[in-house]
């Protein structure tokens, strides 16, 4: 309903704020990306809907808790079997969709930069690394479930926040260079304009990073990656190409502005309670044989139990998450406005904003509704009037 109700907030009107950004031509390509966005979203969807009813229906899950069974191993190595396979199942029905969004709307649009080659490698190194530290993590688990006893969720819950720790911490040097290339930034009034500001607010950080993101596609971003003295500035090389060295310290502004006002610690601290929240409920339906009858399913066991879990704590997942997205609404007012204030110029910021949006074709009347089950950050025109004020 929300993404009905956003197509026909459409206004084909262009706000008087945009007027000298976007032309007739480029904001009615911008609400037909919405349009063919929103299409291809609910066609994906349905359609994953009633292959994942079909497959409950024949009594697919316990075909495939047969196949993994069949090669005699234990719990834990039968449960990773049993993962990989459901997650290889998935991969082979979502691989056109990926195809068709990449080289066919992105293309169409003028975003899409992605060849073959790059799509094929990218897909190859996404399934490795999700093999090495899925598996690492799914197995733990496991063990816990299987040895730990009524306590076991605690233990899940304890390993799973020092685990993203160590994601968190390592992606900068060891993950994130598999996909992208991270050059230092060239000498130069930007590079110095942004330490100059970072220095202003006592902000440390390892070094000013320029991100090859014109290798997958046209849209802009910036973000900071890593802990402690380790942070870093990343700015994608699109960014760079179309904004002024003003709006470009603006963009870093909110980053900073993020970090000084403990949104990423908050987020972390929601994240790790709502995990462990999720881990008591499952220790509660685990081997729950009542579950694993509606899913006509032969045997009981804790791997599959993670599986069938996954389908009833959907609603609880989409509740925190609608309350996620109005904390984090709520942090980038204040990034925005920490941003403004420290850098004295909210009129460089607010053109960033602008020209961000042109870039990315972003929807510039959303319905509200739309906004409070799914949008992370406000719509624009909103963040801009706030600006003003």
């Amino acid at each position: 309903m929300a993404d009905t109700l956003n197509i026909k907030a459409i206004n084909p009107n262009l706000p008087d704020e945009f007027k000298g950004y976007y032309d007739e031509v480029k904001y009615k390509k911008s609400q037909n990306y919405l349009k063919t966005n929103t299409g291809f979203s609910l066609i994906k969807s349905t359609l994953m809907t009633i292959l994942i009813v079909v497959f409950i229906v024949v009594g697919g899950f316990n075909w495939l808790d047969g196949l993994a069974r069949s090669f005699n191993q234990g719990p834990v190595i039968t449960g990773l079997i049993f993962l990989c396979i459901l997650l290889l199942i998935n991969l082979v029905i979502s691989f056109p969709f990926s195809i068709y969004h990449t080289f066919v709307i992105e293309e169409k649009f003028g975003f899409n930069k992605t060849t073959v080659k790059t799509f094929i490698l990218d897909l190859i190194k996404g399934i490795i690394i999700s093999l090495i530290i899925g598996s690492a993590a799914f197995s733990c688990i496991l063990w816990f479930f299987e040895k730990t006893g009524p306590i076991a969720w605690v233990y899940c819950w304890l390993f799973v926040a020092i685990f993203q720790l160590f994601i968190i911490f390592i992606a900068p040097n060891v993950i994130m260079p598999l996909f992208n290339k991270f050059l230092p930034l060239d000498d130069g009034e930007l590079k110095e304009k942004i330490k100059e500001y970072a220095s202003s607010q006592n902000f440390n950080i390892k070094g000013v990073y320029k991100m090859d993101g014109s290798k997958r596609s046209t849209k802009s971003n910036a973000f900071f990656t890593g802990l402690g003295k380790s942070r870093r500035i990343v700015l994608f090389d699109t960014l760079i190409e179309k904004h002024t060295v003003a709006e470009l310290v603006a963009v870093i502004a909110h980053e900073v502005g993020h970090y000084k006002k403990r949104h990423i610690l908050k987020n972390f601290v929601y994240s790790i309670l709502t995990t462990g929240l999720m881990f008591y409920l499952l220790s509660l339906m685990m081997n729950n044989i009542g579950l694993f009858d509606a899913f006509k399913m032969d045997h009981v066991s804790t791997y599959a139990s993670f599986i069938l879990f996954s389908f009833l704590y959907s609603p609880i997942s989409s509740f925190f998450s609608i309350i996620d997205t109005i904390f984090s609404r709520k942090y980038e007012y204040e990034a925005d406005s920490y941003a403004a204030k420290t850098t004295n110029d909210k009129d460089s910021m607010i053109t960033a904003l602008k020209k961000l949006s042109v870039d990315n074709l972003s929807n510039l009347t959303p319905h509200w509704l739309k906004v409070f089950l799914e949008y992370s950050h406000p719509p624009v025109l909103a963040r801009i009037k706030a600006l003003k004020n």
